[in-house]
Formats: C-alpha cells, sequence, structure tokens
C-alpha cells in the first residue's frame, strides 16, 4: 500500500523508507541538486523556469504522497535555475487532505538523502497584520505551531539520529543571512515596495478562520496564516537545512462581525496569478546567490 492510501494513524516511515525513494530518483535523474523549493497554492509556475528539466508525477515516485488540491500539480521537477541545480515541488501535501503530519513532510527526508543544503518554502496565506495589503510578499521570519501545540508534531515518536538530534532547536528556523540577501535581492529587483517580514501561524485547515481567531492570532503576534510549510520547516531544520521562507498575502482576514467579506480559494489563486511574475523573479534571483 502507498503513502497516498494510509490513513493518519497507520503511516510511520523508517529510514530505509527515505532511501528508498532518493535512490530510484538518483537512478532516474543526472542532476544533484542543492536547493529544494516547495511551491504553494498556484505558484507551481516556479518550476516552468528550470532548464533541463526532468517531471516526475507524484504517482509514479515510490512511496510518495499525492496532491488533491486545486492549484497542486502534483510533480517533483528536476532542472537548473539560473545554473543552480535544483528540484522544486509542483504541490505539497497538507494535513487536511487526511495526510499524517509523517506524511505531509515526507519530501523533505527525501531531499535531505539526495544531497539538498538549501529548502525554500513558499505558501499562499491570509494577512493578519493590518498594514499588509493583498499582493505582498512576507518573509518570514518565525513561525507559530498551532498543530505543535496539540501534539501534531512530525518529529514525535522514535528519532532517527541519522536524520538528526533528539531536540532540534527552532529560535533559528529561519535563516537569518538567507533573510537579509531576500531582502537585498528584492531592493535591487525593485519588489522592496511590497516585501515583509513577519511571523506566519499554520492552522491544520480546511476551514478558514473565524473572526475570534483571527483575532486571537493577531494578539498572539501572527501576521499571516495559512495551513501548511511549518511541518516541513520542522523536519528541514532537524536534518539541518537552510530555509527561506516566503508567503504571498492572497487576501486579508476578517476580524468585523459587520463584514460581508469571505475567505475562499478562488480568491487565493486569482491574487497568486496576478503577483505571479514578480514572485517568480524575486525566487530566481535570490537562488542564483545562494552559496
Amino acid at each position: 500500500m502507498d503513502a497516498a492510501s494510509l490513513s493518519s494513524s497507520q503511516c510511520r516511515y523508517s529510514y530505509e523508507n527515505y532511501k528508498e525513494t532518493a535512490d530510484w530518483l538518483r537512478n532516474h535523474v543526472e542532476q544533484h541538486p542543492k536547493v529544494a523549493i516547495i511551491c504553494g497554492s498556484g505558484l507551481g509556475g516556479l518550476a516552468d523556469l528550470l532548464d533541463d528539466k526532468k517531471e516526475f508525477q507524484y504517482k509514479d515516485i515510490p512511496r510518495f504522497p499525492t496532491s488533491t488540491v486545486p492549484g497542486h500539480a502534483g510533480q517533483l521537477v528536476f532542472g537548473k535555475l539560473n545554473g543552480c541545480e535544483c528540484v522544486c515541488m509542483q504541490g505539497r501535501f497538507h494535513f487536511y487532505e487526511g495526510y499524517n503530519i509523517q506524511t505531509v513532510t515526507y519530501p523533505v527526508r527525501v531531499f535531505y538523502l539526495l544531497g539538498v543544503k538549501t529548502l525554500i518554502v513558499t505558501n499562499a496565506a491570509g494577512g493578519l497584520n493590518e498594514t499588509y495589503s493583498v499582493g505582498d510578499i512576507m518573509l518570514i521570519k518565525d513561525h507559530i505551531n498551532m498543530p505543535g501545540f496539540a501534539g501534531q508534531n512530525p518529529l514525535c515518536g522514535h528519532n532517527e539520529e541519522r536524520f538528526g538530534v533528539r531536540f532540534p532547536c527552532m529560535s533559528d528556523a529561519y535563516d537569518r543571512e538567507l533573510r537579509a540577501l531576500a531582502k537585498r535581492t528584492a531592493k535591487e529587483q525593485g519588489c522592496d515596495s511590497f516585501l515583509r517580514e513577519g511571523v506566519y501561524c499554520m492552522l491544520a485547515g480546511p476551514t478558514f478562520e473565524t473572526i475570534a481567531e483571527c483575532r486571537l492570532l493577531q494578539k498572539l503576534g501572527a501576521d499571516a496564516v495559512g495551513m501548511s510549510t511549518v511541518p516541513e520547516v520542522v523536519v528541514a531544520r532537524h536534518c539541518g537545512l537552510r530555509v527561506l521562507g516566503l508567503s504571498l498575502i492572497t487576501n486579508k482576514v476578517v476580524t468585523d462581525y459587520e463584514s460581508d467579506e469571505k475567505a475562499n480559494h478562488e480568491e487565493v489563486l486569482r491574487t497568486t496569478q496576478h503577483r505571479t511574475k514578480d514572485f517568480q523573479k524575486l525566487v530566481r534571483h535570490i537562488i542564483s546567490k545562494i552559496e
């Protein structure tokens, strides 16, 4: 039975499982990626920028889950971006799809075994910070792991020392040097007018947030909210990968009980289409400067 058909209570992976997937990919591609990119809703066009591409449908990769969400193409793309060898996930996996937290993060450990050193995570997020505008790009400086508060942490259970230590530090989850590089690059590319820096909060979804929940998250210090990213970052840091996180603010959360505004996935996809060229340009130039 493959990972996509396992329920959240059944699925655990061994080191050998991850190695099996990594070995299969290594036998099918010549590239040796040092950078991995996980694309959020509607942001899969980043993979279209790669040269010398080789694509794999998730369903064809041993033990890989499959995407079920609109805006997530469901394929792994290897190639070069500005001369840098990369692997790009066109579509990620979510807790709300019925996957357990280890399945959601499965690709990250595979990337580590492939030799990846830097992970770039992107997502579409709702703006909690009242100074943010739809279409802004938020550089993630920290996160609030709400599912983790409830025990849904991908590192729970047996610790595999070949990936990382039992109690990894998360105060430096988002690499300071990469954030500084992103800011410099945004200024050079004329993107600094809509670049923000803030705290991302993950909720499990699939429901959008209530007004009371949004007000609570604002008081906790969150600037944006979404349904992904944090578990992948936790596993990446456990493996020692450097992480850069970028959120595209696709909607403003509703905090007024008299408002007629309602969050919806179609608005999310429309906003990503509007800002996609700027987002791609920024990521492409950041990658060209990563050492």
